[in-house]
């Protein structure tokens, strides 16, 4: 792998981090799974059912949408959340594209070890 592409994928690296850092939360993980079913939610749908209190759930949600996989809109007094899989998608392709990096590695590996 040359220098420039090295560089290049940790600048996408970089660009995917917040997302990785907001998904590795058991609880923000669990809102996306709800949220995945693409109905808007207001935070007392998403709070039903939990032990957590409303507050707890703004705050995750708040995290999720600074990374932009979650977004609000007002609905009368209440915001309503919804799923975005664009960042999802993104990181995907991110991890096709590591995946890829380091299948071409250990091929090179290989054939260096069976020489």
């Amino acid at each position: 792998m040359s220098r420039k592409s090295r560089s290049g994928a940790g600048v996408r690296a970089a660009a995917h981090a917040p997302v990785f850092a907001a998904l590795g939360d058991e609880t923000r993980l669990s809102l996306v799974a709800k949220l995945a079913d693409g109905r808007p939610y207001s935070i007392s749908q998403l709070t039903y059912g939990t032990k957590l209190t409303r507050q707890a759930v703004t705050k995750h949600l708040r995290v999720l949408e600074s990374v932009g996989v979650v977004h609000s809109a007002r609905a009368g007094r209440e915001s309503r959340f919804e799923f975005n899989p664009q960042p999802i998608q993104e990181m995907r392709e991110y991890l096709d594209f590591v995946s890829q990096q380091w299948d071409e590695a250990l091929s090179r590996l290989k054939s260096f070890v069976e020489r």
